[in-house]
């Protein structure tokens, strides 16, 4: 049998009532409560207690449903009294049936209260007879919902009863309706009547509940949490503990009890246990979700405003409420799914025009416009597209994107629906550009029909482009500038500004250059026309204010190898004039790109992380996934080669491979490079087989993959198809005009091929050309890696000398670290075939180190065959600690062993937290300590030197 916790006081009294009946005088006990507080198990415990003791029970329960059904109480206590005589019985049965014939009306209660008090006084003496044998106990549950001749009846029963063995339990509900008060005042004045109140349960109380199936500890764990969760609802209590049951089994609970189906069920029926008005109520509360005025409320749910406070009042009693909102979002959510959703779509209609009429927040009103589930209305379409943005910058794209949605469907066609369609291609973006791409379909059909803004216009483009689109855009920007030209002839207005589809055309060109040959000659060339000043347009840079063309200018410049300071400067500009958004990510991309083309990784890294950083707080993972990628390119030309292979995986993991369309192409291309280089094979040729969009390789970003790829054939063995793949790339780059070595140096790739092959003429034939291209002026990088191949590919031992130190010293000032291996390893071994042991050792050991802290598994072993172990072996003097270290300052000594394992400059500064100028002043003293002249000849014992701050 269940507990009755906390109710004990309430049991001793309706015992001593029972015990008083018993002896003779009757008695009448009122219990009172909330709705759920346990009136009715305890009524149906002491009923079995008056039953095991010997007393008659004559039960009965009043229904809302039969409120107005005549002496419908007292036919139920009449038919539960078999001791009653049956003469008796069908005397009183009579009279009631004779009641209710005399009422005219069946609901003219008044007239039927007038007939049946004559015949009340009768039916009470007949119970009184059956209370001279024994102990007769009445009890009426839900008295409140009973008939008013029935409480009529009670009432003349209660008067009666004080010398008899009778006694009356009665239940009913804190709040009662007007017409149940007088019933209520008429019985509480009676002087043996006794009121028994039910609260709800306290913390300690629920603690008690909580003990049976758990130990005390973990009920004194759970039982504040449970407590909150169900304000001491007994009925909530029992249920939330029912489905901490069902989900933990035997196992002990160490956290919060979890609401679930009891739970659920429990909530609903609390509210359907009060009046009609509460379960309305409950339910327009749960639609505003949170604490709202009554005035509000009312409203909503079109009840009157002094019953909305009383069902609010009600719902706080019984603990669902809390400060006028719901306690729990599982109780929230309880009342919502059972709502009907037609009902449930009309509160939130009119939640969302009342909470617009009273000036609250776009958001707030969105998600009720948004919950109806149907078009909005006019004056709703600015508020969804305000809430949208706001939903962004709160990261909730999913919420922002149901806006852009909702806004799209309830906008007739125009040049508004298209503007809310553009953003919404823009917001899906965010996460997943292939799901853009049906709506980017739509889109494309709106600019070609000339009803994008010129901004979207360019966003349109872009997206397009990336998806592998670039072919059929540039169609329809070809088809508008032979529009607009034809217009601008006529002396017509024309959809768009020469400016943006000269942005358009030179953005297309440079991202996928093969279109270039839907711009036939004779139509609009790339500079763009001033348009009518009644357009209110610009210039290019200035109409239209997008980053899509000066980013692309960066680009091309760098890709035409031209000038680095001017490549780097309008890449900057770009970068410092547009903040991260939908419309400027691909541009600021292509700009941190131009700054890698340039040769400056140094601000590529800085830019790169700085974006990483505005868009890590937001939930866009394409955002991520791009820049992340680009990071991943900065790590692969720096020589970090396990940082490269992480950050493109990260990348590639963000957003589906579906997602990234021909951009695929830089992350698989770092990937390959990086897993290749590392002397993972099997892993880059796995990845060699994975599927790429066909258009891929018409784009710039292709050619990274197709150089990657030829690297991996290169490794593998597969030299003519490297050789194949190399020459690919440069017929492309030269086709293109972009035949820059910053993007692929495909001619050294070539030369580096045919050496493979054997045939080292060739290779010297494609140095040379290499070198006749770069004639200018170059970056240490690219200057570099010329050296290293002239040496090479050169039989004149002293030229390869001169050639590979002159490389060496460049490196040393570079950041591609793996490169700098490469040719120390070089450097080793032609001093090696110079008979110069020591140095080629010392070399060789330099190499080793770098090559090793770059993760170039390969490379380190090419530089120890013939050893035992992974590591170049030392013997003799060159065994001992390094003495150099001993005439060095401890910061010089940190300084000098970061500059003999190869870190530049700003590298070294950056790891011990100084400036540049500190450690050059260091190196100036480290070299005149050492008496040596240049970085290089820092002694290779330096490399056993640590220090516990850099090892």
């Amino acid at each position: 049998m269940t507990r009755l916790v906390e109710r004990e006081k309430q049991w001793e009294t309706l015992n001593d009532l029972l015990g008083s009946a018993r002896g003779g005088r009757g008695r009448v006990a009122v219990i009172s409560g909330p709705i759920a507080a346990g009136k009715t198990v305890l009524l149906e415990r002491f009923t079995e207690e008056a039953i095991s003791l010997g007393a008659l029970v004559l039960e009965a329960a009043g229904y809302r449903a039969e409120r107005y059904l005549f002496f419908g109480i007292l036919r139920r206590i009449l038919d539960g009294a078999a001791p009653l005589d049956p003469a008796v019985h069908a005397e009183a049965t009579a009279l009631l049936d004779g009641v209710a014939a005399q009422a005219m009306d069946p609901g003219d209660t008044a007239a039927a209260v007038e007939v049946g008090m004559r015949v009340l006084p009768h039916v009470c003496a007949s119970l009184l007879r059956v209370a001279r044998d024994r102990t007769v106990v009445i009890a009426v549950d839900d008295v409140h919902h009973g008939d008013e001749l029935s409480r009529a009846f009670l009432l003349c029963l209660a008067r009666r009863i004080r010398q008899s063995g009778v006694l009356m339990v009665l239940t009913e509900g804190v709040r009662l309706l007007p017409a149940q008060l007088d019933f209520h005042a008429e019985l509480r004045r009676q002087p043996h009547c006794t009121a028994i109140s039910l609260p709800l349960l306290s913390a300690d109380g629920t603690a008690r509940i909580l003990s049976g199936p758990f130990s005390t500890a973990a009920a004194g764990r759970l039982a504040a949490d449970c407590h909150d969760t169900t304000g001491g609802n007994p009925l909530l209590v029992k249920a939330l503990l029912e489905d901490g049951l069902a989900a933990l089994g035997d196992s002990e609970p160490f956290q919060q009890l979890a609401p679930a189906e009891t739970f659920e069920r429990a909530v609903l029926d609390c509210l359907h246990r009060g009046d009609p008005d509460m379960l309305a109520v409950a339910r327009g509360i749960a639609v505003l979700g949170a604490a709202a005025p009554t005035s509000l409320v009312a409203r909503i749910t079109d009840v009157h405003v002094r019953a909305v406070e009383l069902a609010v009042q009600d719902l706080t009693r019984c603990g669902l409420l809390r400060d006028g909102a719901f306690r729990m979002t599982a109780t929230r959510a309880a009342v919502l799914a059972a709502a009907p959703p037609g009902a449930l779509s009309a509160l939130h209609q009119r939640a969302a025009r009342l909470l617009h009429e009273e000036g609250a927040a776009a958001l707030d009103i969105a998600r009720h416009l948004v919950a109806t589930r149907k078009p909005a209305e006019e004056w709703a379409i600015p508020v969804l597209q305000e809430a949208a943005e706001y939903a962004l910058v709160e990261d909730d794209p999913q919420f922002a994107l149901s806006c852009g949605e909702l806004a799209v469907d309830s906008c007739p066609e125009g040049s508004r629906r298209t503007a809310l369609k553009s953003r919404l291609v823009s917001i899906v973006w965010r996460s997943s550009p292939v799901a853009a791409e049906g709506h980017l379909r739509q889109l494309s059909r709106e600019f070609s029909a000339g009803r994008l803004s010129d901004r979207d216009l360019l966003h349109a483009v872009s997206c397009l482009a990336w998806m592998g689109e670039a072919r059929p855009a540039a169609e329809a920007v070809r088809r508008l500038q032979t529009a607009v030209q034809q217009a601008e002839e006529a002396g017509q207005p024309f959809a768009y500004a020469p400016a943006t589809l000269a942005a358009a055309q030179s953005w297309l060109s440079l991202v996928s250059p093969p279109v270039r040959e839907t711009f036939t000659a004779d139509g609009p060339g790339l500079t763009a026309r001033p348009a009518p000043a009644a357009l209110g347009t610009a210039a290019p840079y200035d109409m239209p204010e997008d980053a899509h063309l000066p980013a692309a200018e960066a680009l091309r410049t760098a890709l035409r190898g031209g000038p680095g300071d001017t490549a780097v400067a309008e890449a900057t500009r770009v970068l410092q004039r547009y903040h991260l958004s939908d419309c400027t990510l691909t541009p600021l991309v292509l700009a941190v790109l131009a700054l890698v083309y340039a040769g400056r990784l140094d601000l590529a890294l800085t830019w790169t992380d700085r974006l990483l950083a505005e868009c890590s707080a937001r939930n866009a993972p394409a955002w991520q996934a791009a820049l992340g990628v680009v990071r991943a390119e900065v790590a692969l030309r720096q020589g970090d080669l396990p940082g490269a292979a992480a950050q493109a995986r990260q990348a590639m993991s963000l957003i589906s491979t579906q997602c990234w369309g021909a951009g695929i192409a830089l992350p698989l291309a770092v990937l390959i490079e990086a897993e290749t280089q590392m002397g993972n094979l099997a892993e880059a040729m796995a990845l060699l087989e994975q599927p790429v969009p066909e258009l891929m390789l018409e784009t710039q970003l292709g050619l990274h993959y197709l150089r990657a790829r030829g690297r991996c054939h290169l490794a593998t063995g597969r030299y003519h198809a490297a050789l194949r793949d190399f020459l690919t790339c440069g017929e492309l780059m030269q086709a293109w005009g972009m035949d820059a070595a910053e993007l692929a140096p495909w001619r050294l790739d070539a030369a580096e091929a045919w050496l493979a092959i054997g045939n080292v003429a060739r290779a010297r034939e494609y140095v040379e050309q290499h070198e006749q291209r770069e004639a200018g002026p170059s970056g240490v990088q690219p200057r570099g890696h010329l050296l290293y191949a002239l040496a090479r590919t050169s039989g004149d031992l002293a030229y390869r000398l001169k050639r590979l130190t002159e490389a060496v010293e460049l490196l040393e000032q570079g950041e591609d670290r793996l490169q700098l291996a490469r040719a120390l390893g070089e450097l080793g071994s032609a001093h090696r075939a110079a008979g110069d042991y020591n140095r080629a050792r010392m070399f060789v050991r330099k190499a080793w180190h770098v090559a090793k802290s770059c993760g170039a598994q390969p490379l380190c072993q090419q530089f120890t065959r013939g050893q035992d172990d992974g590591e170049p072996v030392t013997t003799g003097r060159e065994a001992e600690p390094p003495r150099e270290a001993e005439v060095l300052s401890e910061a010089e000594a940190r300084v000098a062993l970061l500059a003999v394992r190869g870190h530049t400059n700003r590298e070294i500064a950056t790891k011990l937290y100084v400036t540049v100028s500190t450690v050059e002043q260091h190196l100036t003293r480290i070299y005149r300590k050492l008496k040596v002249k240049r970085r290089r000849d820092l002694p290779a014992r330096l490399w056993d030197l640590r220090l516990p701050e850099i090892a």
